[in-house]
């Protein structure tokens, strides 16, 4: 293993800096050439790579988003495009590809593996929707954001004996919303894994206003409905004023917490190792506290559990 390249995908997540600063610094300490891939996938078909040393990743860990910057690529999903992008790195001479990113960044680096690039992935996304692994790069600085706003609208909401709607993002999965509404004191949490009746929210609402409740903290997950609707359909059954706030990209911002940049630099390191162990089509992830790789075949065919026991929990202390 003489040259590797890194390129970050798809969302960006806080921590992507840890975990590039992480996989440079490892391999140029076993004596690796590394190459940066600016703009994911769409940088590498268009020979976007430049050299990386130490100082590359200097006065990074700290910092939100991706010095390598993302982008979405829709034509990597065609083999002569991939193609074309095996013969980039074999033209810069990368031995393998290490890819930072969600489920679809890894879908591109299994595809690339099959075509004879060696690659390896790190969960780089904000959505904890990887199943595979416990947690993901970027998850607890989102939810840190998360609770930071709540924590703001719950002063005003008190103030005003509101209704609070705060829609957070996720995608399919309601991990968010679910951490971040039992850390809250959210009173109800809607999930897509779960559902919810707009009824019973309206009659929870109600039967807390008469066990003398002055406010009410809503989290619902981007995958289930949008919160504005919602708001104003609370409104006009309960007769309480209720608002709504889509918190939106701020959730991808800012600084990693501790977590997230020791995870990230974690993962960093482990990507490398298991590259110089000569295993190819793996990813990084953590299980039970333990930094693991798995095969990226099998870790992608696993079915996405939610955890019911933490949702029960959520039940019963929300009452």
């Amino acid at each position: 293993m003489k040259k590797i390249a890194i390129l970050t995908s798809g969302g960006d997540a806080p921590g992507m800096n840890a975990a590039i600063r992480a996989v440079v610094r490892t391999a140029l300490y076993h004596g690796i050439e590394v190459m940066g891939v600016q703009r994911g996938y769409s940088g590498l078909i268009n020979g976007e790579l430049f050299t990386m040393d130490r100082s590359s990743v200097s006065d990074i860990i700290h910092r939100g988003g991706t010095i390598l910057r993302t982008a979405r690529c829709k034509e990597f999903k065609k083999e002569e495009v991939r193609i074309k992008a095996t013969k980039i790195l074999k033209a810069y001479g990368v031995d393998a590809l290490v890819v930072i990113g969600g489920d679809g960044s890894f879908t591109g680096a299994k595809l690339l593996s099959k075509l004879g690039v060696k690659t390896v992935g790190l969960p780089g996304t904000i959505d904890n929707d990887l199943s595979y692994t416990d947690f993901t790069i970027g998850f607890d600085t989102a939810l840190n954001t998360v609770i930071d706003a709540i924590d703001k609208i719950r002063d005003t909401s008190t103030s005003h004996e509101r209704v609070s709607i705060v829609e957070v993002m996720g995608r399919d999965c309601g991990d968010i919303a679910l951490y971040t509404g039992i850390a809250g004191g959210a009173e109800y949490i809607i999930t897509p894994e779960k559902g919810f009746s707009k009824e019973e929210l309206c009659k929870v609402i109600l039967e807390g206003k008469q066990k003398g409740k002055i406010h009410n903290l809503v989290l619902l997950a981007e995958g289930v409905g949008g919160a504005q609707e919602l708001a104003k359909y609370v409104e006009e059954v309960t007769g309480i004023e209720t608002r709504a706030t889509v918190l939106g990209h701020i959730q991808r911002g800012g600084s990693p917490t501790v977590t997230d940049r020791v995870l990230a630099s974690k993962m960093g390191a482990k990507a490398v190792e298991v590259l110089l162990e000569g295993k190819t089509s793996r990813v990084i992830g953590i299980k039970n506290n333990e930094i693991i790789d798995q095969d990226i075949d099998e870790a992608l065919a696993i079915d996405r559990t939610f955890d019911e026991k933490l949702y029960k929990i959520a039940n019963e202390i929300s009452s």
